[in-house]
């Protein structure tokens, strides 16, 4: 039987969770003839995905950031739910973004179209009271972390594990050398081939605009700091989420080779995983990046800011010590978080450094992110596939 699906993702973290999920979809016996349409980026679409709206107008975060786009996002959000009216999808799918998705899918409910989200917003971390909300909007919600279906059954919900797919992706033993060798070959790097015994520190401010107004000039600082210290012995790589972010980053490395003219820092196209993989230590903008970290088992420096009126809103909804994905798993600080006036280029710069000489430590960490990658590894592209297909079949009985 062939179904009509809806799916939005407003960010390439987003892209890359709704592609799996597409994928999974396409293996699943009922569903494997299914069409797609809704807001997404090329991940979705080399399944076939039909996107109808630009994604990056909704890759902003924060109260503040979000004004600015305010009028575009309302627009979309009317077109998006004026087209669901019309086509009567099967089943609506929320691909993160909760301030975009669960306002449309409370209308998809209204229309008597089920709705699935995919993944669970961070109620356990602050704003608890959304749930409530939640639970008007979303039929099944998917969860990528363990403990969070309990929260959902507590309240009457559907809701299940899904575990992570990035868990599914990387293995359990990275492979620097090859990642390096494999990063050499594609023709990416300005400097030449990496060499298996050079020092690379990966620097990733972020996958939005907003994150790399607030976040990237401080981190390339520190990059300049981090030069100073040990000379030509370190090369930086920074991956470049989208197109959109690359005329910013390269102003950004430009202004840093007139204080540094020998500094190496190597602006590539995605890659981020790869560049993980070969880092030995990382320079992070809090995201969902840190837990990909945490699974490439690379020890790092978590950094965030953004504009002070956001940051005290956030502060006074929040419940738990941590922000990084791999401290909120672990319910520790098994590495720094460096936030708002704490993220200064010099103290980022002696963090991201002193893992470098710390290698009992750094093999300490690496047991950690192993027990988290074990916990985490689930068949997610089944899972998320059954919940779908169940959640079709129970409101069209």
């Amino acid at each position: 039987m062939s179904y009509l699906i809806t799916c939005v993702a407003g960010e390439p973290s987003g892209d890359m969770l709704a592609g799996q999920l597409l994928h999974g979809i396409q293996q699943h016996p009922a569903l494997a003839n299914s069409r797609f349409f809704g807001i997404g980026g090329p991940k979705m679409q080399a399944y076939g995905f039909e996107s109808s709206w630009p994604m990056d107008t909704l890759s902003v975060r924060g109260y503040v950031e979000v004004l600015g786009n305010l009028s575009k996002i309302l627009k979309i959000r009317r077109e998006l739910t004026q087209r669901i009216h019309e086509e009567r999808p099967d089943v609506y799918i929320g691909i993160d973004a909760p301030d975009f998705n669960l306002a449309v899918e409370k209308k998809c409910r209204y229309m008597k179209i089920p709705t699935v989200h995919y993944i669970s917003p961070s109620i356990w971390a602050w704003r608890y009271n959304r749930i409530y909300g939640i639970k008007k909007s979303v039929d099944h919600m998917l969860c990528i972390f363990p403990f969070e279906p309990k929260i959902y059954h507590n309240v009457g919900m559907q809701a299940t594990y899904v575990g992570h797919p990035f868990a599914n992706q990387i293995p359990m033993q990275p492979n620097p050398a090859q990642a390096r060798i494999k990063l050499s070959n594609q023709d990416l790097l300005s400097y030449g081939p990496i060499a298996t015994n050079e020092t690379i520190i990966a620097v990733l401010p972020g996958s939005r605009e907003s994150e790399i107004k607030y976040i990237a000039k401080g981190f390339f600082e520190a990059m300049a700091i981090m030069h100073q210290y040990h000379g030509n012995k370190i090369r930086f790589l920074t991956p470049v989420a989208t197109p959109k972010l690359r005329p910013a980053l390269e102003l950004l490395k430009q202004e840093t080779l007139k204080q540094s003219p020998d500094i190496q820092i190597e602006l590539i196209t995605e890659n981020s995983s790869l560049i993980l993989e070969a880092a030995d230590s990382v320079l992070i903008a809090s995201g969902t990046a840190t837990l990909e970290a945490a699974l490439w088992k690379k020890p790092m420096v978590i950094s965030y800011s953004v504009p002070w009126l956001t940051a005290q809103m956030m502060k006074r909804q929040g419940y738990l010590p941590y922000v990084g994905l791999p401290n909120i798993l672990c319910q520790s600080f098994v590495v720094p978080e460096l936030l708002q006036e704490e993220a200064k280029p010099e103290v980022l710069a002696r963090g991201t450094l002193e893992w470098l000489d710390r290698p009992n430590q750094v093999a300490s960490l690496v047991s950690i992110f192993e027990e988290l990658h074990i916990l985490l590894k689930q068949p997610t592209e089944e899972l998320v596939a059954q919940a779908i297909a169940q959640t079709i079949h129970s409101k069209s009985h």
